[in-house]
């Protein structure tokens, strides 16, 4: 079976299997697990941040951040298809007591003009705007990706406004990979940033939250809170440890296989309007008879798994676990319409 679902399908290697079973561990709550410490250095150290927190989930590390800089009542500044928004459960309502300012961003991505426009001003009658949060790559904009002159100009803004930001950086690599980005460029301009580990480096589990260390030694007592204190996590914090070393730069393998399914896609009177395809996702939409649903039916057929996302749009997704000669079964798949 070939899975196009989601980066998140990723099964650990062999090679990131054994240095999961050699690891050194420890207690992570009473902070002495050797291996989750050196994952958290070396992460801070990538993104030149002076802390770094590990944690089982992207969701987790995001509600946490949005936690440690929001009051209750505050008003969190977002796009509308923002993963904060949609897909974390009502957490920013739940966790933090906060509402949500939804911009209409193009793909998942906002701009500077976009936020100003969104503060609210210094009235008693309107919620507080105290951060600001980003997405990159988005998620649902097709795995588009900001370039760093518009991140620059948002935190020009966001210090004119006394507001904080955040990255939701859930493939945050990709788009390093696909933009020739570096990792310290982010750290300059993020007060805090979520990264995770467990979609295209292919951990098992696992993401990271980075930060200034008092905002780290916060984010760690909220951790505790939400029941996200880990024992001897430091087997999978060497499968971290791996993935940081080894699987950063093979992305733009997948961005290559993404690219190689959207032209196949392309050639097809049956495919409608497609997402530029600028790393490992795929966002199309089906014009055919039964839509989404039929098409996703249709490659069931032949092995091959993608996702409905809406009646009439399909998103596909490669990963590490999609080979070659794997992604040549996905474009005669599709040639056979």
């Amino acid at each position: 079976m070939i899975d196009l679902r989601s980066d998140t399908f990723t099964k650990p290697s062999q090679d990131m299997l054994k240095v999961m079973f050699d690891a050194k561990v420890g207690d992570d709550v009473f902070g002495e697990d050797p291996t989750v410490n050196e994952l958290e250095k070396k992460c801070a150290e990538m993104f030149g941040m002076e802390a770094a927190l590990f944690c089982p989930s992207g969701t987790m590390t995001n509600q946490i951040a949005i936690k440690c800089h929001t009051q209750p009542g505050d008003e969190v500044i977002c796009d509308k298809v923002s993963h904060i928004y949609i897909y974390e459960g009502g957490g920013i309502a739940f966790n933090s007591g906060c509402q949500v300012k939804t911009i209409s961003g193009v793909r998942g991505l906002i701009t500077a003009e976009d936020v100003a426009g969104a503060i609210n001003p210094d009235d008693v009658h309107k919620a507080h705007t105290s951060l600001v949060v980003l997405e990159n790559t988005g998620n649902r904009g097709g795995g588009s990706c900001y370039e760093i002159e518009d991140i620059l100009q948002i935190k020009e803004v966001c210090q004119a406004n006394n507001l904080k930001l955040h990255l939701d950086g859930a493939r945050l690599f990709n788009a390093l990979v696909a933009k020739k980005q570096t990792a310290r460029e982010y750290g300059e301009m993020f007060d805090s940033i979520s990264i995770c580990l467990s979609k295209g480096l292919g951990t098992p589990i696992g993401s990271v939250l980075l930060g200034k260390r008092d905002f780290i030694k916060k984010a760690r007592r909220v951790r505790k809170v939400l029941g996200g204190g880990m024992r001897q996590a430091g087997y999978i914090a060497a499968a971290g440890l791996y993935a940081l070393e080894n699987n950063i730069e093979r992305l733009a393998i997948d961005h290559h296989h993404a690219k190689q399914i959207a032209e196949a896609l392309l050639n097809k009177d049956f495919t409608g309007k497609m997402m530029p395809v600028e790393t490992n996702i795929i966002i199309f939409e089906v014009l055919a008879e039964g839509g989404a649903a039929a098409f996703c039916e249709r490659m069931q057929k032949y092995n091959i798994l993608c996702l409905p996302i809406s009646a009439t749009q399909v998103r596909m997704v490669t990963h590490l676990d999609v080979t070659n000669d794997m992604i040549g079964e996905v474009v005669e798949a599709i040639a056979a319409f």
